[in-house]
């Protein structure tokens, strides 16, 4: 009944409920964020303070979407995008299969090689929405694509931001009394990346249907559209592109790179002064909102610490454990609500670890084994939140002229097809593994 009671658990039902119900996922948030407060004993003025407090802790991704989107607009306006767009179009053809799977190849590249995250989507995304259409491709198999490249990579490669995700489980498993290296870590989370790969699959089989979409006008691609060969301001977005990526890893800050890009594109004349305004208005349209719900997703983390909610979640969920399926299933569910309620893979990890490996070790699970279940149980739910980047990312450029819906085209699909991949293989490894 603990179990049943607690405040993650009550307001993740609630924000998911919400938000299948389509209210904005803004005040879904919010009102899961409330729900929580009250669950765990504060009084509204109380949680809503402690909200405002804890939106901080998201402020420069939300920065960093609205000058991306920022910088999205004016590359658009350039006609390079364009002509990427063409680019793509004359490798893949009409296939779709072909297409969505190129997508998902790019986006790997976002985690490791070149790791900017969710940066390339405003930029490369919106212009081949046209191209989308024409195909009849549904988004929703696009939204897959795209989550499965910005989570696989970092699940099973210790590369870029996978390097981030295994060493700080290595140094949690280390502060435990568990010593293992990052390839100890790496021989078991590719189960987890191969999961993903049976979802991305699926999905594009699932969502290999015809879907009609309307050619609408997309932010950003106004002017300069139909532009198939390099003129000058193409060259000059390209230089503030790269000058945005190379600051971006130099800096190791996207607000920074973002800035740079801006910067360069201002003093080559790709962006006219007297249109700077217009430029930021694009982004703050096409961003404004996807950066707002990142603040208020922080603020909600903020108040189911404050609650000590997630602690009292995991020492309930080991009371009734008792043999190693149960508490596999139980791990992977546990994760899969932290995740989901505060947003982040990366954060779940210390909060879950001090438990899980003692627990682990009790129940006779081997260290792989015990490995495999922490590192999936924090990538649960990152696919599939609607608080994530892992799906505010791909709406971003997906919902670009307006017809695609952040739950339903992103957040059900990719929960179906990563989530529930995810967790099966997570409980079936960690049952081989022993």
């Amino acid at each position: 009944m603990e179990i049943l009671t607690n405040p993650i658990v009550v307001s993740v039902i609630v924000m998911s409920v919400l938000c299948l119900l389509k209210m904005n996922v803004l005040f879904a948030i919010l009102v899961a964020a409330i729900v929580a407060g009250a669950t765990g004993g504060l009084a509204i003025d109380k949680t809503v303070s402690i909200l405002i407090g804890g939106m901080g802790g998201n402020s420069e991704t939300a920065l960093s979407y609205i000058l991306l989107g920022t910088l999205a607009v004016a590359i658009g306006r350039s006609g390079l995008a364009d002509i990427a767009a063409r680019k793509i179009t004359k490798v893949v053809g009409t296939k779709k299969t072909a297409f969505v799977f190129l997508i998902a190849f790019v986006a790997c590249f976002s985690q490791n090689l070149i790791p900017v995250h969710i940066a390339f989507i405003p930029i490369l995304i919106p212009p081949l929405l046209v191209v989308m259409n024409h195909m009849k491709l549904d988004r929703r198999a696009v939204a897959c694509a795209l989550t499965f490249g910005l989570k696989a990579p970092y699940v099973s490669l210790p590369v870029g931001f996978g390097l981030l995700f295994m060493t700080i489980i290595k140094d949690q498993m280390v502060a435990n009394n568990v010593m293992v290296s990052i390839s100890d870590i790496s021989s078991v989370m590719w189960i987890g990346g191969a999961s993903m790969l049976v979802g991305l699959i699926l999905s594009t089989i699932f969502y290999s249907r015809d879907r009609e979409y309307k050619d609408l006008p997309i932010m950003g691609q106004d002017e300069k559209a139909g532009e198939t060969e390099m003129n000058a301001d193409c060259w000059k977005a390209l230089a503030g592109a790269v000058a945005a990526f190379v600051a971006q890893l130099y800096f190791k800050s996207l607000p920074i790179g973002a800035m740079c890009g801006l910067l360069v594109m201002l003093v080559t004349g790709s962006i006219k002064w007297n249109k700077m305004d217009e430029m930021v208005d694009g982004g703050v349209k096409m961003m404004g909102f996807i950066a707002f719900v990142m603040l208020v997703a922080a603020g909600y983390a903020n108040v189911l610490r404050e609650t000590h909610s997630v602690e009292s979640l995991v020492m309930a969920t080991t009371a009734v454990i008792n043999t190693k399926f149960s508490g596999a299933f139980l791990m992977l569910a546990v994760g899969l609500l932290i995740t989901m309620g505060i947003g982040t893979s990366f954060g779940t990890i210390p909060v879950v670890a001090s438990i899980y490996i003692p627990m682990g070790l009790k129940l006779g699970f081997s260290i792989p084994s015990i490995i495999l279940l922490i590192g999936i149980a924090a990538a649960l739910g990152d696919a599939g939140s609607p608080a994530s980047d892992s799906t505010l990312g791909p709406t971003s450029g997906l919902n670009a002229d307006g017809q695609h819906n952040h739950i339903w085209d992103t957040c059900v699909p990719t929960f179906i097809f990563f989530d529930v991949t995810l967790f099966i293989g997570g409980l079936i490894g960690a049952m081989i593994l022993g």
